[in-house]
Order: structure tokens, then C-alpha cells, then sequence
């Protein structure tokens, strides 16, 4: 484990509940973080934060987030983003959210530290719980990348495109793979991005022509 000093970090907290972001500074205080910035997540909270240098942001996601129906984005402060989920559903919104980073919300202060560090680094860090969502993480596009090869793919997500090849929605995947509708939604958008592209008619119609899919 990483035990480096946190004090090198320009930090910014994000959190929607004023219990955890009161929780998360004292944590973060107490480990010697310097901590710049303390939002409620709000747009215009965050709009006036995008001035400041961050090396890594801390998004406390909350307890609801897996409900969410909306599309959900990490904030964007110019930052790589280590999530605080609840549970493994959340973890998967987090990540299509754009965070590179998972812990659950109960993580020790020390571990929370070292994930920090790690993150402001350009690695990825996810708890040992969430294993299977970094499996399913391994071989996605990075930001900013160029269209991946059908080699990029990973066996689930050729599976999940051959069902949105035949029309289902994220449910009938989930029922047809025997996985949750949390899951299937996180390999779609995965193939989504892989393909460069961001509604799913447009991701069969790019997988027939570059001989993924029959039509």
C-alpha cells in the first residue's frame, strides 16, 4: 500500500450530503491533505471552481446514486475523479460517469489516502469488492481516445452487442446474459464508447460495417 504523505495534493471534495462532506473534510484534514475546495455538486458550485489547479477530485456519490434515472456525469474540474459508491450498482454509474477510481463510502482513512495518491498518479484503484467491475474496465477506451478495433471488445461486450443488434432493451440483455439491468447498462455504454459512438442504433450500424454484426 501506497504511504506517502497526501500533503503534496490539490484536492477537491465533492459531496451532495453535508454530513459526509463535514465527515470527508475532517478525514481529509486530518491526513494532511490540502483541501481547496468543498462542493455540494451543484453546477454552479462547481462552474466556480473550474479556476483552480486540482490534482484528483473526491466525489462522495451518495447513497441513491444507483437510482438514478438521469444520466449521471463525475464533476469535471480538470481532475482524474476517485467515487465514494455504495454499492457495486453505483460503482457501475460512477464509472460510466467517468471516475477512475472506486471505493465504497466506508472506506478507513489510510486506504482513502493511498487511493488518492494512486488516482492523482494516472492509476486505477478500485476496491477489492468491485473486482468485477475493474474486470469489465481492463480493455475500455481512454478519454479522449480514438475508435477502438473489434479486438477491443471484450467476449461479454460482443455479447451484449449481438443483443442490441437484435433490438432488446438493457432489461431483456440483463435476462438473456442472467446478469443485473445495473450490468447490462454498463456493458452497452462500454460498447458505446469503444465504437466512438453515443446512441445504440448508431453503435449496430458501426459494428455491421466493421463486420461485428450481421444485420
Amino acid at each position: 500500500m501506497l504511504d506517502a504523505p497526501l500533503a503534496p495534493l490539490r484536492l477537491a471534495l465533492v459531496a451532495e450530503d453535508p454530513l459526509a462532506r463535514g465527515a470527508l473534510s475532517r478525514v481529509l484534514g486530518d491526513q494532511g491533505s490540502e483541501l481547496l475546495t468543498v462542493a455540494s455538486g451543484t453546477q454552479v458550485e462547481l462552474e466556480s471552481t473550474r479556476g483552480d489547479a486540482f490534482d484528483v477530485v473526491l466525489w462522495d456519490t451518495g447513497l441513491r446514486l444507483s437510482e438514478a434515472e438521469a444520466r449521471v456525469e463525475a464533476p469535471d474540474l480538470g481532475a482524474p475523479v476517485l467515487a465514494l459508491v455504495a454499492d457495486e450498482a453505483a460503482g457501475e454509474l460512477a464509472l460510466t460517469a467517468g471516475a477512475k477510481g472506486l471505493l465504497f463510502r466506508d472506506v478507513a482513512p489510510m486506504p482513502l489516502t493511498a487511493a488518492l495518491l494512486a488516482v492523482a498518479r494516472g492509476l486505477v484503484v478500485f476496491d477489492p469488492g468491485l473486482s468485477e467491475l475493474r474486470a469489465s474496465t481492463r480493455s475500455t477506451a481512454l478519454p479522449g481516445s480514438s475508435t477502438l478495433g473489434p479486438d477491443a471488445l471484450t467476449p461479454r461486450e460482443r455479447e451484449v452487442l449481438a443483443l442490441l443488434a437484435e433490438g432488446l432493451s438493457n432489461k431483456a440483455i440483463a435476462d438473456r446474459l442472467s446478469i443485473s439491468e445495473h450490468t447490462a447498462k454498463f456493458h452497452v455504454n462500454a460498447v458505446l464508447g469503444k465504437l466512438g459512438v453515443q446512441r445504440r442504433t448508431e453503435a449496430v450500424v458501426r459494428a455491421a460495417r466493421m463486420g461485428l454484426v450481421t444485420l
